[in-house]
């Protein structure tokens, strides 16, 4: 499955509870799409998030549907460090 960063600016610091968890994972699932990390800044107002998803328009209805920004996302590759040993 293609996979995409998506860059997102929060307005105020992060804070997810754990109620707010179980409903991404419902809105994930429900969209067909499947988070596999993120970094925080250190600031806590920005994202980067790398998703697995069929395409850019599922990751656009799953962050609407959870009133979330997706200011800018990225379909990536996944480079194996071992190419460079």
């Amino acid at each position: 499955m293609p996979r995409y960063i998506i860059e997102r600016n929060f307005a105020e610091q992060l804070s997810i509870s754990d109620d707010d968890k179980a409903h991404i994972k419902e809105i994930n699932d429900e969209t067909g799409i499947e988070w596999i990390f993120s970094f925080l800044s250190a600031d806590k107002r920005k994202t980067y998030c790398l998703y697995e998803a069929p395409d850019e328009e599922s990751l656009r209805k799953a962050a609407e549907r959870l009133n979330i920004p997706a200011d800018v996302i990225t379909p990536v590759d996944r480079i194996d460090p071992g190419i460079f040993a």
